[in-house]
């Protein structure tokens, strides 16, 4: 089918054939598109059109334009959820036919800022746990954790164990139970700490995930943040007409 073959916009047009050459194979992930004067002429459409359709693509993140060097096909994301459900990062990667894995980085014990006592509505004597852990897939790292949380709420061994659910490890003493969280995402480029553990480039963008957990009494009982490789990761949301 030609471009100019239906009634349509011709920068939909455009955007339909630029995916079907995706999905078949013609330009591959992470390949260089051919310029845009190679493109709009090969198309039969104008380079204003081509420029609708490209910047299109790459708001749905089909495609990552990179000012001085080119456009390159985005690969697709390896796992994908819907945040309306409290899934864990280890259900998404199996769902994708994955080994999940955990690998700890440290466990630190501060006392509480301001903004701890506030969040948690704890005490100044009490201590705060920040862990840090990376979660692979297949061995590669995929997540970058972080979460915190007062230390009274996990057992006095959790530390030791390292690859126990922060989740099971919070419900163990049969007092807590993470009912919901509220969820915050924000996109970031190249992040001088998460980025290299995560093994990331600078082309390489982020997802933050900033959650904060209550339980059934609406109490907050753990702070996250969690860093997902855009390439990798891909979330979405079902909205219903009210």
């Amino acid at each position: 089918m030609t471009i100019k073959a239906d009634h349509r916009h011709l920068y939909l047009q455009v955007i339909d054939r630029l995916k079907s050459d995706i999905e078949t194979g013609v330009f591959k992930e992470n390949e260089k598109l051919p310029s845009e004067f190679e493109l709009s002429k090969s198309l039969g459409v104008s380079r204003a059109t081509l420029r609708e359709a490209l910047r299109l693509l790459e708001e749905e993140n089909v495609i990552v334009r990179r000012h001085g060097v080119g456009t390159f096909v985005n690969p697709k994301p390896l796992f994908t959820s819907g945040i309306e459900h409290l899934s864990s990062i280890s259900s998404m990667i199996e769902t994708a036919g994955m080994e999940p894995g955990s690998r700890f980085l440290k466990a630190t014990e501060t006392v509480p800022s301001d903004e701890d006592l506030k969040r948690f509505q704890c005490d100044d004597e009490d201590k705060i746990l920040t862990i840090e852990r990376v979660r692979t897939a297949d061995g590669e790292p995929v997540v970058y954790c972080i979460d915190k949380l007062p230390a009274s709420f996990l057992p006095t061994d959790f530390v030791d164990k390292k690859e126990v659910s922060l989740f099971s490890a919070l419900e163990q003493s049969g007092k807590i139970h993470v009912a919901y969280a509220v969820t915050y995402i924000d996109p970031v480029g190249y992040h001088e700490q998460a980025s290299p553990i995560l093994n990331c480039g600078r082309e390489t963008a982020l997802l933050v995930l900033k959650q904060l957990h209550y339980d059934d009494h609406d109490q907050v009982v753990l702070y996250s943040k969690n860093y997902f490789r855009a390439d990798k990761f891909s979330f979405h949301v079902v909205r219903k007409r009210v």
